[in-house]
């Protein structure tokens, strides 16, 4: 099966990896979200770590490796049109799978650093695009003051947010402010720090994630 991302913008054309269950029989389909400077292969990397065979792995791949060029607590605007473009791509990936026989809350959204900011600013945006997120080492999009629209309610959507307390890239305080507005969106919200972890990815991340994923299948 062959996709690519169909909505306009700087993504635009760039191909979608696919792996795991055909989607038309998996329990769940999960959509993996590279980091910059990182490839859709790669991100399929993390979907092996978490070793569930009843799901589908979707892996867009960005443009020049990068989702948007700037950090995500710049000004929005200095994103563009790149952040509207990922954002896009996200809710067209998901498009995608719905047409191949998916269910929304059956699909989960799960990202790496840049990936893992892109994953939660789909959700807050568009609430009801996926059954759960899972942010490992990232957090919502938006300078400091950032007032997230409410776009709608996320009762009872599992979210796992893990990050280093001590990641140059990702302030813990913009970790914990996630969590709180998506808590406050009505989304069940886990939030871990570790202490002193480098910017990567750990065991006991992979473990929630897992249970998240094995939550949304039902």
């Amino acid at each position: 099966m062959r996709l690519e991302v169909r909505s306009e913008g700087p993504h635009h054309g760039q191909p979608v990896v696919v792996a795991g269950k055909p989607i038309a029989t998996a329990r769940v389909v999960g959509v993996l979200l590279h980091g910059r400077g990182a490839t859709a292969l790669s991100i399929l990397d993390l979907g092996d770590a978490i070793n569930r065979p009843d799901v589908a792995w979707l892996a867009p791949q960005a443009r020049g490796n990068t989702w948007y060029p700037n950090r995500f607590l710049a000004p929005l605007e200095s994103n563009e049109p790149w952040l509207s473009s990922a954002l896009a791509a996200v809710g067209d990936v998901v498009a995608q799978a719905e047409e191949a026989g998916a269910q929304r809350p059956r699909i989960v959204l799960i990202g790496f650093s840049q990936g893992a900011c892109l994953a939660l600013e789909t959700m807050i945006r568009t609430p009801g695009v996926a059954g759960g997120v899972a942010a490992l080492s990232g957090g919502l999009i938006g300078p400091v003051g950032t007032v997230w629209p409410d776009a709608g309610r996320l009762d009872g959507v599992p979210v796992f947010l893990g990050c280093s307390d001590v990641d140059f890239h990702i302030p813990k305080e913009r970790v914990l402010e996630s969590a709180d507005v998506l808590r406050g969106r009505g989304a069940d919200v886990t939030a871990i720090l570790y202490p002193g972890m480098d910017h990567t990815v750990n065991d006991d991340e992979i473990g929630h994630v897992r249970a998240l994923v094995d939550r949304v299948s039902g």
